[in-house]
């Protein structure tokens, strides 16, 4: 059952081939096998799983299933859970029990899934390896001498695994994406505000949106109608019909614009990666699509206006983990100042730290202007980028990530160099774009991902463009030899 897409186990579960419980416990016993070498769960849990299962299998009994129920899933641990640690992969928040469901785990929920635990994570959604939990790093399913990307590794791994079939993540400047490319996944960051962020801990509020990794576009589509949706909780959820996703996957691509931006392919990506990626855009050809190349001349500029809008969001956000009203509090504070500083301290991991500083200092008097204020025009500049792109093509393509996954440790000392196995898949955040990663080949042993990029609330096409590739290739079934 492990080996199930969710398509297959909706359709196993509605012909009484196994009941979610049968499910569950299988899954469970994966989990409990395999994730002390992947370390890709946080908190499992098996009694709200069960309790669950149940309750889906009830409701099958009693002709009120849909097309989710009874199919389990992971959350990240980023998304606040009912009487569920909700750490974000910090100490700061290692104790932290939260006292309500986000809308995405509500939603979820009412469908009918199943949760299994809290996935690994980059401490607060920073970094791009998941080496910067406070409970250790995640390793790649496909190597386990690699990272699986981040922030949303534990997400990844465990789905590269088949310790689930799916699992939310966020994404921020690349945080679905990435890792669903490393590790060979399905991953779909939809536009800004199609999915709400109530609950979800936030760490720039104007770039994160949350999204499905899962095996294929079939079962993102499906994750993410029950996903998406007007929250009136959220100020920045858009109030739009959610349309139905797994209608249009067949839909032919025959006249589907394809453009290419010269800005992915030169400097900095790796010769391997950029032949999958051209050997996946041969066969968009074959399906019809017309092929354009295009250019995306403030593309070099996303690096630099990211890690000064990002961080200055997250000095801002972060400002209320101080010891007072919950999360980590140092012992026995001289004062209210040792207090502050000493839980701030102890709390975050020093990438964290480095982002908050950057941050504060973005947004200090005598440098906003200079530094803020400049990057938000900088964002602008990127966002017509893609708007005259647009004006000519259906979507964007190019690689997700500039190489396959790197060794753990590789770049731990280097966070520039790290912060550029972003460089594809930032500016999609910056413009609020919607941005696909579908697996298309493999260097060596370790997956290469091609991202789609589409226009605003083009989520529709995206899924329809990879899921016809899919048709036609095999990249997404492949299981890592360890653990099939």
């Amino acid at each position: 059952m492990h080996d199930k897409t969710i398509a297959q186990l909706s359709a196993g579960l509605a012909a009484g081939e196994f009941s979610s419980e049968e499910l569950t416990r299988s899954l469970l016993e994966r989990i409990e096998q395999f994730n002390p070498g992947l370390n890709a769960f946080i908190t499992v849990t098996d009694d709200v799983a069960l309790s669950q299962a149940r309750a889906a299998d009830e409701r099958r009994r009693q002709g009120q299933a849909g097309p989710l129920t009874g199919v389990p899933i992971a959350q990240k641990d980023i998304f606040c859970t009912d009487g569920v640690r909700t750490s974000c992969g910090s100490r700061m928040l290692d104790r932290f029990i939260a006292p309500y469901n986000a809308t995405v785990v509500e939603k979820l929920n009412a469908a009918g899934m199943v949760m299994l635990g809290k996935t690994n994570m980059d401490e607060f959604a920073m970094g791009s390896s998941n080496e910067n939990s406070f409970y250790g790093p995640v390793r790649n399913p496909w190597d386990l001498d690699a990272v699986p990307g981040g922030s949303s590794g534990g997400s990844a791994a465990a789905v590269a695994a088949r310790l689930t079939p799916a699992a939310t993540g966020t994404d921020t400047g690349g945080s679905i994406r990435q890792p669903a490319a490393l590790c060979g996944l399905t991953g779909i960051k939809p536009t800004y505000g199609r999915v709400s962020r109530w609950g979800m801990i936030a760490y720039a509020s104007s770039l994160d949106q949350g999204g499905p990794l899962a095996r294929s576009a079939e079962d993102c589509a499906l994750l993410l109608g029950a996903m998406a949706g007007f929250d009136p909780r959220d100020s920045t959820s858009v109030d739009r019909p959610v349309p139905d996703y797994v209608a249009a996957l067949d839909r032919p691509l025959t006249g589907l614009k394809i453009g290419l931006p010269k800005e992915y392919f030169g400097e900095g990506l790796d010769g391997a990666v950029a032949r999958a990626v051209a050997a996946a855009i041969a066969e968009y050809r074959k399906l019809g699509a017309t092929v354009l190349d295009i250019s995306l001349p403030n593309t070099h500029l996303a690096i630099p206006a990211y890690y000064v809008i990002a961080p200055a969001e997250c000095s801002s956000n972060l400002a209320r983990f101080d010891g007072v009203r919950y999360g980590h509090r140092c012992d026995q504070p001289k004062d209210l100042l040792d207090l502050y500083t000493r839980s701030r301290a102890e709390g975050f991991g020093p990438e964290v730290t480095r982002r908050i500083l950057v941050g504060t200092f973005a947004l200090s008097a005598g440098y906003y202007d200079a530094y803020y204020l400049k990057a938000q025009q900088i964002r602008r500049l990127i966002s017509n980028d893609f708007q005259q792109a647009f004006a000519q093509v259906d979507l964007i393509a190019g690689p997700t990530s500039p190489t396959v996954a790197f060794n753990l440790g590789e770049k731990v000392d280097d966070p520039i160099t790290m912060y550029l196995s972003d460089i594809y898949t930032i500016a999609v955040n910056l413009a609020g774009l919607p941005g696909l990663s579908l697996p298309v080949g493999f260097v060596g042993q370790r997956p290469v991902g091609l991202q789609l990029i589409g226009h605003h609330f083009a989520e529709e096409c995206l899924l329809n463009a990879a899921h016809r590739y899919q048709q036609i290739t095999d990249w997404h079934t492949r299981t890592p030899p360890a653990f099939a």
